[in-house]
């Protein structure tokens, strides 16, 4: 309903704006009717367009009602005291001032109309010239085109010093159409008759009006234009700095003075000495790749692979990574999405790292903590390299359970370990672990080794695949044999919908970390962000399961005893909730919590410039990087965020060296398992407050994950205080990050 609000608003303004526009015309015209009859008619059609705008009026303020009504005052402060006034006072004003004019006008001309007389007569222009009659029809207009700026630019936060310049503006064009229509109305009565200028004069001057109001209107758009241009270069850590309610510390950027007895980013690195458990050999590169049903995809690989080689590790492991740069000339990195790694190794150019370009080789090192399903991509032009094809899934094994296999593509587990060398492929059936399916005494026993699955989606420009099957993937697993699958979303702005029928199943993991007791679920679509991981569990029952994943009615994952069978029956299914799923356990902290930083995000769209593109803008409180906000805080803090979605899509929100706890979603507290987030998906209207332990210095980006939404700006910065980058993004730098 919020969704639909807001769309109501902004599509009704673009009608008021006609209407009132119309009207305005109308009335200013109504002067220049040659004859008794043509004055009856004009002044009966101004009547209609005195009532027809109030339908959009209407519903614009319908929905600002119902967004008072229902939301916080963040979602409609700005339309409650900016938009409603003008919309509602000038339609006011003319039903309360010009109408009674303008059925005084026809009164007045009855009696001339009912003799047969066609000629005006001085009075009746003085009135069609009335001030009163005409002003409120343009102040509506002006006011509707008011209004609809305030719906394309919002105020946000809500701040009235914010609003004055448009304001401003708003009450100097008033009093120019005030002091206009006076003097023209002055004019006529002073006149015996009343000789309306020849059509040429009227053209020729509403020519030059239109010729100034373009000239001023170019000037404003390309000033505003050379305005949004990026610096060739510019420190990542750029922004304004929110403390969150904490102490304002010192810190500094590329002052050299400054930055002395500070900690760089390019100290802040994994374990340097000791001969790694996992070595992985990455080689970014074109390649032409043909996915199953034939197609050919011309992609940026890892390893001439897409997805690129799924890297397996163990819990504690240390690990390797060489990244080498084949052919890549926009320049690459490798970002361990979802996992916590130092922040000198998270891979993001221009923040933790430069770019590896054409030719060159870079070394990533770091101990695998955290168990669970992750991924990797490029985090150089990410919008693009993903897009394209740079990107791979990352699982961490816990200590004690060998090998899973099983998995769809390719499995690299390093050449280091009792797997040294070892590929996987799709069809595998061979592995020895102990790994149950998490907390689900429910379902049936298992004793056979687990399965498991990656489903790492992707669509490749006009075809859908998993992995590199664009077709049903048909997939082998005994009865009784524990399965998980992990759903891994890599598409840009797609919140992935995975239906799994043929079976009950709980969802054990969400980005990375396994939930608490999760209840067994039917029926039940899962949607996983873009960028987010979720993990499903199951015992393979004696019939077939199958996998729809978002519409596809013809692919998917079928799995069987015999690796046969045909796509069944798709039932009704109601989305999963993690807000309440699953048993709640003792956390690090909670909502009743006394925080040392409190920051509040809003996220927003706007009509404006980007580095010269004009467009509609997706905002971090009112702005775009490198002027959105930086959130500051100190290595031990306790950090809580809360997140405002006021915009009309969705924002999966990326916070990279951390997980967030889910404390409560639109004043609902968490009551199911504790949900911890790292990618998490903000819908329209909705308001999430999370919270987390600053545990990992370092410069931290955190952006939309809609990939086309941080390129385009919706990029900010978590920051240590006594934490320096020695490196630079920008035109002039071979470092662009989104």
């Amino acid at each position: 309903m919020y969704n639909a609000s807001i769309q109501t608003i902004l599509a009704a303004s673009l009608l008021f704006v006609i209407f009132t526009s119309i009207g305005a015309s109308k009335a200013s015209r109504l002067l220049y009717s040659g004859s008794l009859e043509k004055l009856n008619r004009k002044s009966r059609k101004l009547l209609f367009w005195a009532w027809f705008p109030a339908i959009p009026a209407a519903a614009i303020l319908a929905a600002i009602t119902w967004l008072q009504v229902n939301m916080d005052p963040i979602f409609w402060k700005d339309r409650l005291f900016l938009q409603a006034p003008l919309v509602l006072v000038p339609l006011l004003s003319i039903w309360v001032v010009a109408v009674p004019k303008l059925l005084k006008l026809r009164y007045v001309m009855k009696p001339s109309a009912a003799e047969g007389s066609t000629t005006i007569e001085p009075a009746l222009f003085q009135r069609a010239a009335s001030l009163a009659l005409i002003f409120p029809y343009q102040f509506t207009a002006l006011g509707a085109l008011t209004s609809l700026y305030f719906t394309l630019v919002p105020s946000v936060p809500f701040y009235w010093m914010d609003t004055a310049i448009p304001l401003a503006v708003f009450v100097a064009l008033a009093a120019g159409l005030w002091w206009r229509h006076q003097f023209r109305s002055k004019q006529v009565r002073k006149m015996e008759t009343y000789q309306a200028p020849q059509l040429w004069k009227r053209a020729l001057t509403m020519t030059g009006v239109l010729a100034i109001i373009a000239g001023v209107g170019f000037y404003l758009f390309t000033y505003a234009m050379d305005q949004s241009v990026l610096p060739a270069e510019m420190d990542m850590a750029s922004g304004t700095v929110d403390y969150g309610g904490g102490a304002a510390g010192q810190h500094a950027h590329h002052d050299m003075a400054a930055m002395a007895g500070m900690v760089s980013v390019a100290d802040l690195t994994g374990p340097k000495e000791g001969t790694p458990d996992r070595h992985f050999n990455l080689v970014a590169q074109k390649k032409t790749v043909t996915l199953s049903s034939g197609k050919t995809v011309d992609a940026w690989t890892y390893n001439g692979q897409i997805p690129g080689p799924e890297l397996r590790m163990k819990e504690g492991d240390l690990v390797e990574v060489t990244l080498t740069n084949q052919d890549i000339e926009e320049g690459v990195t490798a970002h361990w999405h979802g996992l916590d790694v130092p922040n000198a190794e998270d891979g993001v150019a221009g923040a933790t790292q430069n770019a590896v370009m054409p030719g060159e080789t870079y070394t990533y090192r770091f101990r695998a903590e955290q168990v669970g399903t992750f991924w990797y991509h490029s985090h150089q032009d990410s919008q693009e390299a993903v897009s394209k094809g740079l990107f791979g899934a990352l699982i961490v094994e816990p200590k004690d359970v060998s090998q899973a296999s099983g998995t769809v593509g390719t499995a690299a587990y390093g050449s280091s370990g009792e797997n040294a060398g070892l590929d996987l492929n799709t069809n595998s059936n061979t592995s020895s672990n102990s790994n149950s399916i998490t907390n689900t005494t429910a379902l049936p026993a298992a004793a056979l080794p687990l399965k498991d699955i990656t489903v790492m989606t992707h669509r490749w420009k006009d075809t859908f695949a998993i992995g590199a099957n664009d077709e049903l993937d048909h997939q082998t697993v005994a009865p009784g044999t524990p399965v998980r699958m992990r759903l891994i979303n890599t598409d840009d702005w797609v919140d992935q919908t995975n239906t799994l029928v043929g079976t009950p199943f709980v969802v054990s993991a969400i980005d990375g970390t396994d939930l608490n007791k999760p209840d067994i679920l039917t029926n039940t679509h899962v949607i996983v962000p873009t960028g987010g991981r979720y993990d499903l569990t199951f015992v393979m029952p004696e019939h077939p399961v199958y996998l729809q994943v978002g519409d596809m009615k013809k692919g998917g994952m079928l799995l069987s005893s015999d690796g046969q069978g045909n796509v069944p029956e798709m039932p009704k299914s109601v989305a999963f909730d993690p807000l309440h799923y699953g048993s709640p356990k003792a956390t690090p902290f909670d909502a009743n919590t006394k925080f040392d930083r409190d920051f509040t995000l809003i996220l927003d769209n706007k009509l404006g410039f980007y580095n010269r593109n004009f467009d509609f803008l997706y905002t971090l409180n009112g702005k775009v990087f490198p002027d959105a906000p930086m959130f500051m805080v100190k290595e031990g803090d306790l950090v809580k965020t809360t997140f405002i979605n006021r915009g009309n899509v969705e924002h999966p929100m990326h916070l990279h060296g951390h997980h967030v706890l889910v404390l409560s979603r639109n004043g609902k507290p968490s009551t199911g398992s504790p949900w911890w987030s790292d990618t998490l998906d903000i819908q329209p209207g909705e308001t999430y407050e999370v919270a987390f332990v600053a545990d990992n210095p370092g410069l931290w980006m955190d952006h939309c994950h809609n990939l086309v939404h941080a390129a385009a700006g919706m990029s900010m910065h978590l920051m240590y205080e006594g934490v320096a980058t020695p490196y630079f993004v920008g035109s002039g730098t071979t470092n662009h990050p989104e």
